[in-house]
């Protein structure tokens, strides 16, 4: 009896962490992102100052410490080897680097400032909402990588713990809801 409540419990936590719902696939569809940039975005500089380098190392500093967990499994509430969710990642990888930062993925929505998803840099965050009844922001990723119009993101997934994925995946795209940056 105790095993089999155990095994429940365990499935339901699995299942409420980092928000599990039905993939959603979107074949011979062509699935755009609906986040549009605000004013200010556009009013940015292309000239590259010392600040951005400066922000742009230390973006490369806390995406190196977060690729250190790649494959570590899924842990609801975890935020080291043994285990991790997605918010706990993130957290884990600023402290690293001296930056205190909220602990739960609806709280990190509230930082820094939002910006459109075409200007997405390395160190960005991108929120999503995975639950089909969620009102609020329940997953976070970490930009990796932006090659053109693919956007590559760390985060840790309930199935296959720390990985790095695409927004360009149908799941992703669809549960996308924001974009910020803190750095």
């Amino acid at each position: 009896m105790a095993k089999k409540i155990f095994i429940i419990s365990s499935l339901v936590l699995l299942l409420v962490g980092c928000g599990v719902v039905k993939k959603k696939t979107t074949y011979g569809k062509n699935r755009t992102v609906s986040v549009e940039a605000t004013e200010t975005d556009s009013l940015v500089s292309n000239k590259t100052s010392l600040p951005e380098v400066v922000e742009d190392e230390k973006a490369e500093q806390i995406i190196s410490t977060a690729m250190t967990f790649s494959g570590v499994r899924y842990k609801f509430g975890g935020t080291s080897r043994r285990g991790m969710d997605c918010s706990g990642l993130l957290y884990v990888s600023f402290k690293e680097h001296g930056i205190e930062f909220p602990r739960i993925s609806y709280e990190m929505a509230n930082q820094g400032r939002k910006i459109g998803v075409k200007k997405v840099r390395k160190g960005d965050l991108l929120f999503f909402k995975t639950r089909k009844r969620g009102k609020r922001i329940n997953h976070v990723g970490l930009v990796v990588d932006v090659d053109g119009d693919d956007i590559k993101f760390i985060h840790s997934t309930t199935s296959r713990g720390v990985i790095v994925s695409s927004l360009r995946e149908g799941y992703w795209n669809h549960a996308f809801v924001k974009a910020t940056r803190v750095l």
